[in-house]
């Protein structure tokens, strides 16, 4: 059988740099329209909503616990990428509102777009070997280690993130977060398949 060729390293570097600038725009769109997501990033938008905190320095801070696990669980060259992708993700996203703002920005278009730029973003992250941390790779430990399902275990967390959501914006602002959510997944289950895409 034909070994499936690896990326290059110059290759998982513009994956890498794509990726985490499209989630940071979609980041930008989210916070900019007052909305929330889910998973760690959602989490760090709350706090940076309750606090003042930049989101970009909450996130990178909440993503440093969960890399002992992901060395664990995925390997050193899954959480070296991974660590590169959220400390580009939380560049990107102190630096894009000084070059972009908006005057008008209706929360659930921001919410679909959101969707629309954040999806391909993971995707191209995933397709190059990391994540975005977080959540998710708590999520795979606990599956491995306890028998928990991954895709429950993220549900779980991000129907308390929202119930939390409620608390602090309209609920009418959490639906349509919840529609931006949607899209993100929808894309990437249509797209995120391993039998369709060889290069790893």
């Amino acid at each position: 059988m034909r070994e499936t060729p690896r990326h290059t390293p110059f290759e998982d570097a513009q994956g890498l740099l794509f990726g985490a600038a499209a989630c940071a725009f979609g980041v930008h769109l989210l916070t900019s329209a007052g909305l929330v997501t889910g998973q760690t990033a959602g989490l760090a938008v709350l706090i940076s909503y309750a606090t003042g905190w930049g989101f970009g320095p909450v996130f990178f801070v909440l993503n440093l616990p969960f890399y002992a696990l992901g060395i664990v669980r995925m390997g050193w060259r899954f959480t070296l990428k991974t660590v590169a992708a959220v400390g580009l993700l939380s560049l990107f996203t102190m630096l894009i509102p000084h070059a972009v703002s908006f005057d008008r920005l209706d929360p659930l278009a921001a919410a679909l777009l959101f969707g629309v730029v954040t999806g391909p973003g993971l995707l191209a992250l995933f397709r190059h070997g990391a994540s975005l941390g977080g959540v998710g790779i708590l999520a795979v430990w606990l599956q491995e280690s306890a028998g928990l399902r991954a895709g429950w275990v993220q549900l779980g967390f991000d129907a308390a993130l929202f119930a939390v959501a409620l608390l602090m914006l309209a609920p009418h602002m959490v639906l349509w977060s919840l529609a931006g959510a949607v899209v993100v997944n929808l894309i990437i289950a249509v797209n995120h398949r391993r039998d369709r895409y060889i290069a790893t």
